[in-house]
């Protein structure tokens, strides 16, 4: 079990409520791999490494063993739960399937009105990116690529996409980071706006593809994936 206080986790947000905070905290630490697949970390040991008590910690460990990032283990603490490629695989198979055509066909369809907060967004994924902010890097991600699908009307989706990004484990992301590598990706957030906006449904949906390939090739390994096959 890990006890050490010098645990490598994100320092919380000021913006969010203490136990968002650790949660997103928590979250993105153990999608970049900061937090070790198979390892057990106690409440105590990770409340003190944040600065807080056991309480918040206990209460977003509870948060993400629902969302299967992490399992309980009785009177010891939260072990990260491990992901094979295998499932990395599959989840990415699944995304491609539901998100690009999503994508494609709001191409044009996004009012005005909807533009403003996408952008901030987006500008959000950038800074965070620039910054090293792994943290408030993945939940403007989750956030602004949720706000995108929600404009295909089928809620059931959205919350399956964003679900299957919150269990992607992505361990180059820290790596990227590192080398400035992670803001020219978080560029192309931009341009799937830029795409959507002009109603390019087809580039929009390969931008997408692509994009989704980062997370399981640029951004899980830190190595560029190798380019599609043209047809």
């Amino acid at each position: 079990m890990s006890t050490s206080h010098n645990l490598p986790i994100a320092p919380l947000g000021p913006q969010r409520s203490l136990r968002e905070s650790v949660t997103e905290s928590l979250r993105a630490a153990i999608i970049a791999g900061t937090l070790e697949e198979g390892t057990l970390y106690s409440a105590p040991a990770l409340g003190a490494a944040f600065g807080v008590s056991a309480t918040p910690v206990r209460e977003a460990m509870m948060d993400l063993a629902r969302e299967g990032l992490v399992e309980t283990v009785k009177n010891k603490g939260f072990r990260v739960t491990r992901m094979s490629d295998r499932e990395l695989d599959e989840i990415t198979e699944i995304r491609l399937l539901i998100e690009p055509p999503v994508v494609g066909g709001i191409a044009g369809a996004i009012p005005p009105s909807g533009y403003p907060v996408l952008r901030a967004l987006a500008d959000t994924i950038v800074a965070a990116a620039r910054e090293g902010d792994l943290a408030a890097y993945l939940a403007a991600d989750r956030d602004f690529h949720a706000e995108v699908l929600r404009y295909g009307g089928n809620g059931q989706l959205v919350d399956l996409a964003t679900s299957l990004r919150m269990k992607t484990r992505m361990y180059g992301l820290k790596s990227l980071s590192e080398s400035h590598r992670l803001a020219d990706s978080a560029e192309e957030h931009h341009e799937l706006l830029d795409l959507l906006e002009a109603g390019d449904g087809e580039a929009a949906l390969a931008l997408m593809r692509r994009h989704i390939g980062h997370a399981r090739g640029l951004w899980a390994t830190g190595e560029q994936e190798p380019p599609e096959e043209s047809p």
